[in-house]
């Protein structure tokens, strides 16, 4: 699967730079010549017969876009085993889509160069369609090459590109990253031969796998001369040349898990001397000093130390890692997104709770202020019927007082013996009037104080209702404290209100009692009075009554002596009058 998408990278340049008609499909002819050049290069034997098929001039053929993939796997990468050249493969794919696709502006890379940079975007980019390479590779690449060139790393100055990168979109497309390196952006001061030996250098490692390379002596086995070879390690292998143009080759070393190197004094007049131990050879080899030896051991020790472990080498190892990097990073910030929109979500809740208390608060206010309303409105209501009783009383009174005036005229003869009786009547009258007004006061106090009684009960379930709301906002996480602090205030501030209006509403209360103790004792008082008066009124009236003859049908006794009308005149006179009484009780 590896092998597979390194292959389809390059491929994926070259089917991309074909082509294509009207309809959006590539020509049949051109198909078949990519097919025809990847088989081989890739030494993946002929099958005209299959090619012909699969190359059907229908919309079911591997003609159009959606139809080369099934049959580039099937009779072309799942066929390939043995080794091929990857330099020719890659050169291939480039040729194709080189001059379609590269800039026409000058670069400071040569075109050889510019290959090479593709190759390695190929090896840095994702694995995904269309390829393009992210900022963090590019910086690795970047880095690389600064390195390759002795030039010193800025990063602060490919922050800023990089600020400018991310704005854009995911990453470069491997042209836009050869006009990047080609155009000298971040190799100011350096000349084209030092940017491309920093590229050959980096293509050297990443692509063919070259981990280390350089001059060293090396001690014959037969003649036991030393001889300075071109050594070239690659993972597994340590390989050496007559020169460093790579022709002549004079044989490899297979590292495998047997073997082991280690540090030799020096002798025969060589220094620098480390030895290679393999299972049925040992090669002792002489570097140029003792950095290099040192480099070399770490090396070689570090490709058998992978072997061992059966590890992928190094820079493909790092690559993953940092791809993988990059997947937990890009995993945690969606996992960080989905919570920041959960908290999100969840603040929006808290906001409409927030909102739905505080219309809530805003209702109970608006009730409170109408129950205020009706309070006062009901008082009013109150004074006014009091006032109507009053003006009532007023005028009974009155027409109590042309009754009397009338039985005065009528009784003028015996006004001096009933003086006395009609000032006894009057203070009757008066404290009937008393108790009347003690009996109206009561039924006022008692209907203010279980008014009162109503209103308290009222505001205490609203105050145990600010209580709980009050316990479940306490109960809230710290996070939620300080944001709930001013509905907080605000709730305290209102508690505190109802509270003073609880003591209020009790003062009034217990005020309203006390107006109820007294009014009842002034009842209690004026009854008292009205009885004794009565008795006396009846003493008197038994003492002054006028002897009359008596009559046949018993007669009607008042205060002021025999009634002047018949029973049935006394009943609707006492229908009338309970009439009156309810209508003012109403």
């Amino acid at each position: 699967m590896a092998l597979k998408a390194e292959l389809l990278k390059p491929i994926w340049h070259a089917f991309t730079a074909l082509d294509v008609d009207k309809s959006g499909k590539v020509s049949k002819s051109q198909l078949k010549v990519l097919s025809h050049n990847l088989c081989t290069l890739l030494n993946v034997p002929h099958d005209p017969v299959a090619l012909e098929e699969h190359f059907r001039d229908d919309d079911e053929g591997p003609v159009s876009t959606q139809g080369y993939m099934p049959y580039l796997n099937k009779f072309i990468l799942d066929k390939v085993q043995g080794p091929f050249d990857k330099i020719e493969f890659n050169r291939m794919c480039w040729t194709l889509c080189a001059k379609k696709n590269l800039t026409k502006s000058p670069l400071l890379i040569s075109e050889s160069d510019a290959f090479k940079v593709w190759g390695i975007f190929n090896f840095l980019s994702e694995d995904k369609y269309p390829l393009f390479i992210v900022s963090e590779e590019i910086e690795y690449l970047l880095k690389k090459l600064t390195e390759a060139m002795g030039a010193g790393w800025q990063q602060a100055y490919f922050e800023d590109y990089k600020v400018g990168l991310d704005s854009k979109r995911n990453g470069l497309s491997a042209w836009e990253l050869i006009e990047l390196i080609g155009s000298g952006h971040f190799s100011k001061g350096m000349d084209r031969q030092t940017i491309s030996m920093a590229i050959n250098e980096v293509f050297i490692e990443l692509i063919l796998d070259v981990l280390k390379q350089g001059y060293m002596w090396k001690k014959g086995h037969k003649r036991k001369n030393w001889t300075e070879r071109w050594f070239v390690l690659k993972p597994f292998i340590l390989s050496y040349y007559g020169s460093e143009d790579l022709k002549d080759k004079k044989g490899d070393i297979l590292l495998d898990e047997n073997c082991f190197v280690e540090s030799l004094p020096d002798k025969d007049g060589k220094k620098c001397l480390f030895l290679i131990k393999c299972i049925d050879k040992s090669y002792e080899i002489s570097a140029s000093d003792k950095k290099k030896k040192q480099e070399w051991i770490q090396a070689i020790q570090s490709t058998l130390n992978v072997r061992r472990l059966g590890s992928a080498p190094p820079h493909k190892e790092a690559r993953q890692k940092r791809r993988e990097t990059r997947r937990r990073l890009q995993a945690e910030q969606e996992e960080l997104d989905r919570r920041m929109l959960e908290l999100q979500i969840e603040n929006e809740k808290k906001q409409r709770e927030l909102e739905s208390m505080r219309e809530e608060q805003m209702i109970a206010a608006a009730r409170a202020a109408e129950e205020e309303q009706r309070r006062i409105q009901t008082q009013q209501e109150l004074q006014e019927r009091f006032n109507q009783e009053l003006e009532r009383q007023q005028q009974i009174r009155l027409q109590m007082a042309q009754e009397v005036a009338e039985k005065s005229s009528e009784l003028q003869h015996n006004l001096n013996r009933l003086r006395e009786l009609e000032e006894m009547y009057k203070e009757l009258q008066s404290a009937l009037d008393d108790e009347k007004q003690a009996r109206q006061d009561e039924e006022t106090v008692r209907r203010l104080q279980a008014r009162l009684l109503e209103e308290e009960a009222a505001k205490r379930t609203e105050l145990e209702k600010w209580h709980r709301q009050q316990a479940l906002a306490i109960q809230m996480t710290e996070a939620e404290k300080q944001e709930l602090e001013n509905q907080r205030i605000l709730k305290d501030r209102a508690l505190k209100v109802a509270m003073e209006q609880l003591e209020q509403l009790k003062g009034e209360r217990l005020e309203a009692l006390q107006q109820y103790q007294e009014v009842k004792k002034k009842l209690d008082m004026a009854a008292s009075k009205t009885k004794s008066w009565k008795d006396k009124v009846a003493h008197h009236e038994g003492l002054l009554r006028l002897i009359q003859p008596g009559s046949k049908n018993p007669g009607l006794i008042t205060n002021w002596g025999p009634a002047a009308f018949t029973q049935m005149e006394l009943e609707q006179r006492e229908k009338t009058w309970q009439e009156k009484k309810n209508s003012g009780a109403e």
